[in-house]
């Protein structure tokens, strides 16, 4: 079985209450190394056999249409995931 990883993150301009939170909070559990926290989207994209130039043609249109909202996010990136996809 293949899979494909597709990463989407909100563009920069767009304000991230999510991961101005997870910033707020680090420091109260002893995690002060960061000084930014940018939270987005991660999808899994399984496929029988191993993954095809057409597959990843199909998972470019997906995060494009489907599993962005392209007016507030960028699809940071579309690749083949190798080794174990249980």
């Amino acid at each position: 079985m293949g899979r494909i990883i597709v990463e989407v993150m909100p563009k920069p301009e767009i304000l991230d209450p999510q991961g101005k939170a997870v910033m707020g909070a680090l420091p109260r559990v002893g995690v002060t190394a960061f000084h930014a926290v940018r939270q987005g989207k991660c999808f899994y994209l399984d496929v029988d056999g191993d993954v095809t130039e057409e597959h990843l043609a199909q998972a470019r249109e997906a995060a494009e249409t489907i599993l962005s909202n392209p007016i507030i996010e960028d699809v940071v990136r579309v690749e083949t995931i190798e080794g174990d996809t249980q």
